[in-house]
């Protein structure tokens, strides 16, 4: 018997918007039953950039819907806040709002863990943004995993990163501009940390399965773990879904797009097809593959993950 698979970065699902300020209970039990039914009894929630107040707003919201219903206080087992402490510059910056981008804030953080009750344990940022190491420090000493992302940070600005105590890189290759020097990039320069343990997208979209084997067997052992990164469109039909302010759109092929763009944003994978991914393009025996997607993501946030048949 296996154990559940386990996401740290999970935006929406079943066509369920998480960024939404009117979310209801039945629409996140939709979340939440849809991704069980990809065998994903627990994740972290994941809130994008956007002002303050409407990300505290909606902490608190989940918060409440949780507190009142077992089944979402068993499966939103924490919050990963990515953003809005991420790189303004174009192409790195991704999806978020570039209008709601702001330098770490040690104030900041405590309000929004103020009103998700304490329960954020994962956030994103860009370390070349003042203030970033001591946010590091700060957030490190109060249990809540570091993940840098979404940045054109410096080898010097990653060593003060990892020296406050980062851990992780969030979607590694991803968050990078398609024209950046073939050699002199913050992938690559984030890739060779092997302090560092990199979270890669197994959808074939977001990176190509040869280069993923690459990137794969450039970290260490252990170093290497998987999300999908999804969005409201997972584990639904193709069609129009949100993510925040944007309206997107998945067709058939399970890309997805903002609409008459080839641009992509977020993804419509479900962990459990993330899986089979890393079994054919990797070469992993199914058990090594599911390990990666479920109790070797879940250990480094010290979570017990289910039984699952």
């Amino acid at each position: 018997m296996n154990r559940s698979l386990f996401e740290v970065q999970v935006n929406g699902f079943a066509g369920t918007d998480f960024q939404q300020d009117a979310l209801t209970e039945e629409a996140l039990l939709r979340a939440v039953r849809g991704l069980a039914a990809h065998q994903t009894e627990r994740f972290f929630a994941t809130f994008i950039t956007d002002a303050p107040e409407a990300v505290c707003a909606r902490l608190a919201h989940m918060e409440r819907l949780r507190a009142g219903n077992e089944i979402l206080a068993a499966a939103i087992c924490g919050y990963h806040l990515e953003g809005p402490w991420v790189s303004p510059e174009p192409g790195f910056i991704g999806a978020h709002d570039p209008k709601c981008v702001s330098p770490p804030s040690i104030e900041a953080f405590e309000r929004f863990q103020a009103a998700a009750n304490g329960c954020i344990r994962l956030i994103t940022l860009a370390p070349e943004l003042p203030g970033s190491a001591e946010l590091i420090r700060h957030a490190t000493a109060c249990g809540v995993a570091v993940s840098l992302g979404h940045t054109n940070a410096s080898d010097a600005d990653i060593d003060g990163a990892i020296a406050a105590g980062a851990r992780f890189c969030t979607h590694l290759g991803n968050g990078i501009p398609p024209l950046v020097h073939r050699h002199d990039n913050v992938m690559q320069r984030l890739l060779a940390r092997d302090e560092l343990t990199a979270f890669f997208i197994p959808d074939g979209i977001h990176i190509p399965p040869p280069m993923l084997k690459n990137l794969f067997r450039a970290k260490p052992p252990g170093r290497a773990l998987f999300t999908t990164d999804c969005m409201s469109a997972a584990g639904a039909p193709a069609g129009r879904y949100r993510l925040g302010k944007h309206e997107l759109e998945v067709g058939e092929d399970r890309v997805v797009r903002v609409p008459g763009s080839p641009m992509f944003a977020g993804s419509a994978l479900t962990p459990d097809q993330g899986v089979i991914n890393l079994e054919a393009w990797l070469g992993l025996a199914p058990e090594a593959a599911r390990t990666l997607f479920s109790t070797a993501v879940a250990e480094r946030f010290g979570i017990e993950l289910p039984r699952v048949l």
